[in-house]
């Protein structure tokens, strides 16, 4: 895959978070015990999202089908850490390593695209309720997130294979958990701008656009609940949107300082808080903000998990 007459490299090393074997199987098993609830917590909102026809609406089968993104993208970065946490070698092929890169980008990419027209969800709900019934239909919803799926993951599929043709020819030691594009960019023997280039620019374009839809989408929604008479109604409408944007700003937040500008001058320690936060806290949360401040959420999961209601 490299085109060089030097000595090509065929596998990383993933220093992850280095520490004596005490560290490491703490972190082992904190980061298990993280990925366990997260696949409960996001499991559990599939399955009541599946089973509980009162949910059958679009809101929760965005809501479900985000839950079922978010299992899927924790999981392409924890259970190779979690290796890494016990590995002695701590390495990853060449071809795994493009691979979850490519995974892992696609993933969040959907993420974000997600996270608008769940916004856009809310915006129809609240600011023209009349409508929406007719505006979101099931078949719109389903067809919005088979365009999320495929658009994420066709985004930086040009980007993976780019950075994969170029001359790796060593050191190919990554101060990293995963496999990102800035630790394996600074690992090229031969200086490629133009993909550099090419990746921020299409990274800051996913980024900022679909944040300022989001912002765009929740200004027009708070002039409308303003508007609302009672303060019940208002109390509701806020309440519903409130665990939207708490997702948006914990996980576009953390992109935009890792991603919208380039982050060479960030030690490997920030670059890997930074990373944990959005790939890793966010997916944990997921379920704890979505369903905490919802009756209909609560009320389905308790008779998933089959606990009686009070």
């Amino acid at each position: 895959m490299n085109k060089s007459g030097a000595q090509t490299v065929t596998e990383f090393v993933l220093l992850g978070f280095p520490g004596h074997w005490q560290i490491q199987i703490s972190l082992f098993s904190l980061f298990l015990i993280v990925y366990i609830l997260t696949l409960m917590g996001n499991g559990a909102i599939v399955c009541a999202v599946r089973w509980d026809q009162r949910l059958h609406t679009p809101m929760y089968i965005l809501l479900g089908n985000f839950a079922f993104l978010e299992i899927w993208y924790i999981t392409s970065t924890v259970p190779s850490m979690l290796e890494n946490f016990l590995s002695e070698t701590k390495t990853i092929s060449f071809a795994g390593c493009f691979l979850q890169f490519y995974f892992f980008s696609s993933l969040g990419t959907t993420e974000a695209y997600f996270l608008c027209i769940m916004a856009y969800d809310r915006y129809l709900a609240i600011c023209h309720p009349l409508h929406y019934p007719t505006k979101m239909t099931l078949q719109c919803c389903y067809t919005l997130m088979s365009v999320c799926w495929v658009l994420g993951f066709l985004s930086y599929s040009l980007s993976t294979i780019q950075l994969a043709q170029l001359t790796f020819c060593g050191p190919n030691i990554i101060d990293h958990f995963i496999c990102d594009f800035d630790p394996l960019m600074a690992l090229s023997c031969v200086p490629a701008p133009a993909t550099e280039i090419l990746f921020y620019i299409l990274s800051s374009l996913i980024i900022i656009l679909t944040t300022l839809y989001i912002l765009g989408s929740y200004i027009l929604l708070l002039k409308a609940v303003l508007k609302v008479p009672s303060a019940a109604g208002r109390h509701k409408a806020f309440s519903t949107c409130g665990s939207h944007l708490t997702v948006v700003c914990l996980f576009f937040g953390s992109l935009m300082v890792m991603y919208v500008s380039p982050t060479s001058e960030n030690s490997g320690e920030v670059q890997k808080i930074i990373t944990l936060f959005y790939s890793v806290v966010t997916p944990f949360l997921n379920p704890m903000i979505y369903s905490l401040r919802n009756k209909e959420m609560k009320a389905a999961l308790r008779k998933v998990l089959g606990i009686a209601s009070e």
